[in-house]
């Protein structure tokens, strides 16, 4: 049965190839980009009226060395009925398509972990005809994204560590990371990853962690009753970009405390009462890279007019 967890992780893995990071680091592969990804049906019913369906099935052509498809799981729990669903998956792609497979399971606990890694093995005595070994990712191949400038380059992978990491003690930490660095992203993308992350916790604890962490409103995925969607419903919305600034000021004065740079109280003052979105989003950027507080204003012909800082953008 497909969950709204498998839902968000087939919409991942589809659009944002960079939450592979791991299987590819792992591997020693070169990572492929969005443009040599297509997805193609996940359909593997035979005629006969029994119905297989993988999560997600891609297929990757880069422009040099080998094609190939990814089938990729998302296993919550042991199940014993896998390893010859799996074994099947992975021939059954194999025939129709005549490309190697690699079969990715995507679990969030080391137990389940553990047993999805196989090998599963089909044979007779001591003769073995197929073995299935899926690449897990898992609380032991996945990184704890704790970094809030990791989380925004990478918000792909940010959703896979908080999922994987869901159960474990730093799961707080990761969240709060990934939330003060997505908070630089503009109101519709924050929204997306934020209602992406809520899905894709299901009913973790976390879920109810990340749901206390208020985000921009907007629903990617109607019908779902995350928190932008009641929030939406319940026409909480005003009084967004004003909070927003608010909470954009407060994470960059974060990122430089992080990174030891001493903030004079007049910069301080400067931060918190500017309005401005976009020159927020601009002095986020810098305080990524800043050394002294005074870097976050270098002239930058690209960047937005300060002398309309005091304007709220809505």
């Amino acid at each position: 049965m497909v969950t709204s967890t498998h839902e968000v992780s087939h919409r991942i893995f589809d659009a944002h190839p960079e939450a592979l990071a791991p299987l590819y680091e792992a591997l020693g592969v070169p990572p492929p980009t969005k443009s040599d990804i297509r997805e193609i049906t996940p359909d593997a019913t035979e005629i006969r009226p029994l119905e297989r369906r993988v999560d997600t099935v891609l297929k990757v052509e880069p422009p040099e060395g080998e094609h190939y498809l990814l089938a990729i799981e998302a296993q919550t729990k042991r199940d014993p009925d896998k390893a010859t669903n799996w074994a099947y998956y992975v021939a059954y792609l194999r025939a129709t398509y005549d490309l190697p497979v690699l079969l990715v399971a995507v679990c969030r606990d080391r137990p389940t972990a553990d047993w999805a890694a196989g090998p599963f093995a089909c044979g007779v005595g001591p003769w073995t005809t197929q073995v299935t070994r899926p690449f897990v990712l898992g609380p032991q191949t996945v990184p704890e994204i704790t970094d809030p400038s990791a989380a925004a380059r990478r918000p792909g992978l940010a959703v896979l560590s908080a999922i994987v990491h869901s159960d474990s003690r730093r799961s707080a930490a990761i969240l709060d990371a990934v939330a003060d660095g997505w908070r630089s992203f503009d109101k519709d993308t924050l929204a997306y990853w934020f209602e992406t992350m809520e899905i894709a916790l299901a009913n973790t604890p976390a879920r109810a962690k990340w749901r206390e962490l208020h985000m921009p409103v907007g629903s990617y995925y109607p019908g779902q009753g995350t928190l932008i969607e009641e929030k939406y419903l319940e026409g909480e919305a005003n009084g967004e970009a004003k909070g927003e600034a608010k909470d954009r000021a407060t994470l960059i004065l974060r990122v430089l405390d992080k990174h030891a740079v001493d903030v004079p109280e007049d910069i301080r003052e400067r931060v918190t009462s500017c309005t401005d979105l976009d020159t927020l989003m601009l002095w986020f950027d810098r305080s990524l890279t800043a050394t002294t507080a005074e870097d976050l204003f270098a002239e930058n012909e690209d960047g937005p007019d300060e002398g309309n800082q005091n304007q709220t953008s809505v």
